[in-house]
């Protein structure tokens, strides 16, 4: 406004003075402003200008023929062709011919009128509107997309990149407005789309391809373009489009994919995308697509690594045997040995207590306690985990072996530990559990049933025989809960449907415990997971209906509540009727049944909403404080009071003065009437103070701890959900810390696992610093949880950062058993089978996520957000610190080995490096980084990739090498002599 009303004032005063010289200073500034706008044009541009707008003003004149104006036509055609410019400058002929673009709109309008719409001359000149409109695009009105429809010409590709990518703009704009129109206005932008789409993929945009696609909702179109030169880059793309978008899009992208490798025999690419996709009938698809055996192999390897029950639907069955992990066992023995890994540890090799800080003093009582003897039962199965071998637990003399150096329910885990060390092989360690079967001690009876259960763990072939030793150990009390667990976690993603009928009828019966009913249904979502069982769902609903109400005040209910959530574990949008149910439970539980199954439902989605309706959960308001905002509402109130009953009393004073005593005397017994309502209540708020207030609020501290675990669940539930995609686990971490300063005590707990499950087997530096803080909590429970994290985010990586810290927690929590203990366990899980196993629920590139990994990492978070009572509790019911191997389904090798076709191991040279990500770039570009030369069998770590270093000698039958791939040579290789 400002220079507005300096110009005015300028020009009125010079126009009042009727000074010459202010005169022409107001006549010279326009001219002066102008002069940097006049470009000063060469000859030869000059030259081109002035044969364009003599082609316009030829256009222009009424009287020449249709020949005419076609051959002017085609020379402006011709002049804007030809043109070569900077990809940063405009065309020159569009530049000059953009002051004339208004006049030919006009002359296209009389022209429509004289020669009729469909003649060559009038479409000849929409097709000019069209490419000039790009420069003079105005208010949105989309003048490009007009005159192309307008416009008959089939051939729009001659004009180029830019304006095909302008009017593919136009075209999803367009599209959005016009939905829902009858006109036909939706087919012909489809039909022009479909045009643009080959022109697009034979140019490299592959991008854009399938941005157009998209807008126009016709992305199940795109197989028909693509080739085989462009199907790779296409569906690299569409793939890593997948977590930004909101369904239906994201899995009709999937299934675009899906079809185009399928089409272009990538079998193992397909099978990824079905296996993302979790539905059974495309996997089987993949499977029938090939008759060749070679390949089926293959295929099994790589859905192994899903540990899920799929039954190969042909014949082979040393298919079934690769599908069902039967010689996992093998290619783990082959890698330790090839790495030099066969020397057992023992738990001092990882607490390295020399190191320890001595200023603490460690005391030997403390070391040589049974919690800590427990606690080192752990670390050994832990390190020596799939070994088969180990210095602490196997020894000549049994009476004489750990298992006895520790007490009650510890003997239970000791015992089944040697289940972990024989991990994945089935006949050995049988063999070494069956003699601790037949002991006196009921608890060493339990702990080798959890061990059998254990040893079987993601082998789904031969578990027939855990099956037959579990089984008649369900009905028995005192091993009721050890032969539950164990068949939860030998079965786990097995869905098996023998476990089904005998654990169900536990889950239903109100006669038996309730923790007993809990873990069975916990066992069976381990179980099912993932599969949306009505039988199990319906079951466990009714038992929440017709159970009393007290049984919903057991810490263990959450488990049952856990198992249904599991079922449920990623099918998204298919648990609205289970939700609905859910509302007619009429106890707090309900709130804390709905979280779980929704955080279930959504798990490695990245879903921006169901995070956002968490964080609110996150943040609602628990009852103390909005008893706090009571409490100050009436100290209001009492102020007021107090304000009045001053008053009152200086009235009285001036009353008492005053020489008139009727007056006083009436002003007297009001005072007193008052007096005594207040004293009134003065005595019942004493007597509600003395008498029953104290009883309530103990009660209300139990009942909101209860109420909130809700909010405990939906801090883990934005992990689960953040976890699938990289910006969001970002931004969850910065959340975490917000609800670490303003969350009540079981949100606080809650958020050091958070964190350790968005991390998982990925020690980022930010996170373990961060919970390195969170561990010297004063709050001994969220300290607990942080250290537990710690091993969590470390786990099987060997990070000596976070070994150093776990050492010097040791030293800081010697006088804390229950924090000693979770730091052997932390550095137990940071050694994880010597740093060759991993706890990470991605697997092929990270590309899919493994449903009994995350199950079997919840679990233990939902335990864990009452330490205290479940995981560290020596008092509680049989099955506490047994919980913690439920983690063993989620363990896993993290290693390439190179097999043959006989499957049998060979050596090759591999590189190993960072991977990198290529999405839309163009040419070939390498796809990992910093890479080292190695020979398989080698260890991946987080983020790692692997190549053939020559990828002419081998062909690998696998699209990424990660676990077992199975090599061929190449039968057109032929070895050069140096």
């Amino acid at each position: 406004m400002a220079p507005t009303k300096d110009a005015k004032d300028q020009h009125s005063s010079a126009k009042e003075s009727g000074d010459s010289s202010s005169a022409t200073t107001t006549t010279t500034t326009p001219s002066t402003k102008k002069q940097p706008k006049e470009e000063e044009l060469s000859e030869e541009d000059q030259h081109l200008k002035e044969e364009l707008e003599l082609l316009v003003e030829r256009l222009n004149e009424s009287d020449q023929s249709i020949e005419l104006y076609q051959a002017n036509l085609s020379a402006l055609k011709t002049f804007i062709k030809d043109s070569t410019t900077s990809m940063t400058a405009v065309p020159k002929p569009l530049k000059f011919l953009r002051p004339h673009y208004p006049s030919l709109t006009v002359l296209y309008d009389n022209w429509v009128e004289k020669f009729g719409k469909s003649t060559d001359v009038v479409n000849n000149l929409a097709d000019i509107l069209s490419v000039l409109a790009m420069t003079y695009s105005d208010d949105g009105k989309k003048d490009s997309l007009k005159y192309r429809l307008l416009s008959t010409h089939i051939t729009i590709a001659d004009w180029g990149h830019e304006y095909m990518r302008h009017l593919a703009l136009e075209i999803g704009e367009s599209y959005q407005e016009n939905l829902g129109s009858e006109d036909g206005t939706i087919e012909n932008l489809t039909d022009l789309a479909l045009k643009i789409v080959p022109f697009f993929l034979k140019h490299n945009a592959e991008a854009d391809a399938v941005d157009l696609l998209l807008e126009i909702e016709s992305i199940d179109k795109l197989p028909t373009f693509v080739d085989e030169a462009t199907y790779g880059r296409v569906c690299l793309y569409m793939v890593s489009c997948v977590p930004l978008l909101a369904p239906p899009d994201d899995s009709a992208f999937l299934h675009t994919a899906f079809a185009i490798y399928l089409a272009h025999n990538q079998l193992t690419q397909a099978l990824v995308l079905a296996i993302k996709l979790d539905d059974e009938s495309l996997i089987t698809q993949v499977f029938n697509s090939t008759n060749d055996e070679l390949i089926h192999k293959q295929l099994g390897l790589i859905l192994s690594q899903q540990n899920n029950g799929f039954k190969y639907p042909g014949e082979n069955e040393q298919v079934q045997e690769t599908i069902s992990n039967v010689k996992l066992h093998e290619y783990y023995a082959y890698l330790v040995k090839e790495l030099n890994l066969l020397d057992p540890k023992v738990p001092e090799d990882i607490y390295k207590s020399h190191l320890e800080n001595a200023k603490f003093g460690l005391g030997t009582g403390s070391v040589d306690s049974a919690k800590q003897n427990l606690a080192a039962s752990f670390v050994n199965a832990f390190i020596n985990l799939g070994y088969g071998t180990d210095k602490l637990i196997q020894t000549e003399d049994e009476r004489k072996t750990w298992i006895y150096k520790t007490k009650g329910l510890g003997m239970v885990s000791t015992t089944a530990s040697l289940g972990a060390l024989y991990q994945w092989n089935i006949n050995e360690g049988l063999q070494a559990l069956d003699k601790y079967t037949y002991a006196e001690e009921p608890e060493v009876k339990a702990g080798a049933l959890l061990g059998i259960g254990i040893v079987a763990s993601n082998v789904h072939d031969e578990n027939i025989s855990a099956y037959a030793l579990l089984e008649e150990y369900v009905g028995a009390d005192k091993f009721q809960t050890s032969a539950i667990t164990g068949l939860g976690i030998a079965f786990a993603g097995s869905a098996d449907e023998s476990v089904l009928n005998l654990l169900l009828p536990l889950v239903s019966d109100t006669t038996v415990k309730v923790e007993v009913s809990c873990l069975a249904a916990l066992a069976l979502g381990h179980v099912f997971v993932g599969t949306c069982h009505g039988d199990i769902t319906s079951t466990i609903l009714q038992t929440f209906l017709e159970r009393d109400t007290f049984a919903f005040d057991d810490k263990y209910i959450r488990f049952m509540a856990l198992g249904l959530g599991l079922l449920y574990m990623g099918k998204t949008e298919q648990v609205e009727d289970v939700l609905e149910t859910i509302d007619a439970i009429n106890h707090p539980i309900s709130k804390t049944l709905k979280v779980l199954v929704n955080i279930c439902a959504y798990a490695g989605t990245g879903n921006v909403l169901q995070i956002q309706s968490l964080l609110q959960m996150c943040t609602a308001k628990p009852k103390d404080l909005s008893e706090e905002e009571k409490k100050l509402e009436l100290s209001e109130d009492q102020l007021k009071e107090k304000e009045l009953k001053s008053e009152i009393k200086q009235a009285l004073n001036e009353d008492v003065e005053m020489e008139e005593g009727a007056e006083p005397a009436a002003a007297s017994s009001t005072t007193n009437e008052v007096k005594e309502e207040q004293e009134g209540k003065k005595e019942s708020e004493a007597t509600a103070a003395d008498g029953e207030e104290p009883e309530d609020e103990d009660a209300d501290d139990e009942d909101s701890e209860k109420d909130e675990l809700y909010q405990g669940i939906a801090v883990l539930g934005l992990a689960l959900i953040a976890m699938g995609e990289d910006i969001g686990s970002d931004m969850a971490l910065r959340h975490f810390s917000h609800l670490m300063h303003y969350g009540n005590p079981i949100i606080k707990r809650a958020v050091p696992l958070a964190m350790g499950l968005v991390s998982t087997s990925n020690p980022q530096m930010k996170v373990f610093d961060t919970l390195s803080r969170y561990s010297h909590d004063p709050d001994l429970e969220v300290s607990q949880n942080a250290i537990y994290s710690m091993g969590l985010v470390g786990a099987g990586t060997n990070n000596a950062r976070l070994a150093q810290l776990l050492r010097q927690l040791a030293s800081y929590y010697v006088k804390s058993p229950d924090s000693l203990f979770m730091v052997r366990i932390a550095q137990g899980l940071l050694h994880l089978g010597k740093g060759t196993l991993t706890l990470s629920p991605f697997n092929i590139e990270r590309t899919i996520t493994s449903k009994v990994s995350l199950a079997a990492l919840l679990t233990i978070s939902v335990a864990l957000l009452d330490p205290k009572s479940v995981i560290l509790s020596d008092t509680s019911f049989e099955t506490s610190h047994q919980l913690l191997y439920y983690l063993i389904p989620a363990v896993k090798p993290r290693m390439l080995v190179t097999v043959d076709e006989d499957l049998n191991p060979i050596k090759v040279n591999v590189r190993v490096g960072q991977a990198v990500d290529v999405v839309g770039q163009a040419g070939k570009p390498k796809t990992i980084t910093g890479w080292v030369t190695q020979s398989t069998p080698v260890l991946l770590n987080y983020g790692e990739r692997a190549e053939l270093e020559n990828i002419d000698e081998w062909i690998s039958l696998s699209g990424s090498l990660e676990g077992v791939v199975i090599l061929k040579k190449n039968p057109e290789y032929m070895e050069i002599d140096s």
